[in-house]
């Protein structure tokens, strides 16, 4: 079988209606997928607006904001109508992208059919409670997802530690890595803007912390914002700049209110608001990959990251950034005033990270995912034995 002869139907809990790394990833599958000849068909929660247009054919799945995030939409489910165009469509493989009601139903389908179904993991879905004070509930929802991703046929996760971590839970054997690459022609050092950081009130001295990412509790805004008190109370200069839109913004502000925060930002526009910062503070310890760590040190700053999956993976300590052990308030601090009182210090890591991020194709990443469909539905196939036989009876 070749790549051209893939069927795949796609299943995703939030495929464009919000802009985040991991629906733009499955975006960028598809356009690799339909390049190759193959024939996709995506099935996700859709908007009247949507954050940008969907690559491919998009079937709309019934579903209801999710609580207290309004702008997350949860499936329901499969609706007659959208489980015709299943039927009709005929895959010869499922992808499903999200373990909601959508895709347990997808995978009860598939299994009925004898289909195989590979599914990916793009967050850290059990870390989520913690940031709503239900922390109680993180086993409960590890069960689930075991439950969840056993049934599967495989795995695939942004990153060799979260691979490491899934395998650790008890999630499955057959676990493998679908990394993620950058956008080389948005994410540079040439796109470093003095005017522009100077618009902002940002003096060519001064060196800019940077915050990049959906303005959400579970990005580890509490930390990022501990950090930069820290700075202050020991008297470190420096000025925060703040890349990102989403529901945090209020408290985001109140944490951090002497930062420049410029709203949502993209293509050249965020290319230049990155390499406009001077280093990169992401304290998340959600991320499966961490693509805005990728992003900024292709635009040669250096990271100080949570010592978590993804950004482990990443940044090399000592040569390409910091990494700091989740919530060591004392430690982001030290990491971050390192670089503010170093130049050549960023200047070096930053070239490392730059070096290091021209690694990552997305062409050839996504390659290994087709590659993955391909290997699962010839497992699913009989031997030449058995159809022999099967024949002769």
């Amino acid at each position: 079988m070749e790549m051209s002869d893939l069927r795949v139907a796609l299943f995703s809990g939030n495929y464009n209606y919000v802009r985040d790394g991991a629906n733009q990833a499955l975006n960028r599958l598809v356009d690799f997928l339909l390049r190759q000849g193959a024939c996709v068909r995506v099935y996700s929660p859709k908007v009247a607006n949507p954050a940008f247009p969907p690559t491919g054919d998009l079937v709309g799945l019934p579903n209801l904001p999710v609580p207290g995030r309004g702008e997350y939409r949860f499936s329901l489910g499969f609706s007659a109508e959208a489980k015709a165009d299943l039927e009709r469509f005929a895959p010869n493989i499922l992808h499903i992208a999200s373990p909601d009601v959508a895709g347990h139903r997808a995978l009860t389908w598939a299994r009925k059919r004898g289909l195989p179904v590979l599914t990916s993991v793009h967050t850290r879905f059990e870390t989520y409670p913690r940031y709503y004070n239900l922390g109680f509930m993180e086993p409960w929802v590890e069960a689930i997802l075991r439950r969840f991703y056993r049934r599967c046929d495989a795995l695939v996760a942004p990153s060799e530690s979260m691979v490491q971590v899934l395998r650790e839970q008890g999630m499955g054997s057959d676990i493998s890595i679908w990394s993620r690459g950058v956008d080389r022609t948005i994410f540079d050092p040439s796109r470093r803007d003095p005017e522009w950081r100077r618009a902002h009130g940002i003096a060519d001295g001064d060196v800019a912390v940077g915050f990049l990412g959906r303005l959400v509790m579970e990005k580890g805004l509490d930390v990022f914002g501990a950090t930069l008190e820290e700075l202050k109370r020991r008297g470190v200069a420096h000025k925060v700049l703040v890349v990102g839109e989403g529901p945090a913004r209020a408290f985001f502000e109140q944490t951090v209110p002497d930062a420049v925060f410029t709203g949502f930002q993209g293509g050249a526009d965020l290319g230049r608001a990155v390499a406009s910062m001077d280093l990169l503070l992401n304290p998340s310890i959600t991320e499966t990959f961490g693509n805005v760590t990728l992003e900024a040190m292709a635009s040669g700053i250096p990271v100080v990251a949570a010592r978590a999956t993804g950004s482990t993976s990443l940044v090399v300590h000592g040569i390409t950034g910091m990494l700091v052990e989740p919530g060591d308030i004392p430690a982001f601090a030290d990491a971050v005033a390192a670089y503010c009182a170093d130049p050549s210090l960023r200047s070096t890591h930053g070239a490392a990270g730059e070096t290091r991020s021209r690694d990552y194709s997305w062409d050839a990443i996504n390659a290994t995912v087709a590659r993955t469909y391909l290997r699962l539905i010839a497992q699913r196939q009989p031997a030449p034995s058995a159809q022999h036989a099967q024949a002769a009876h």
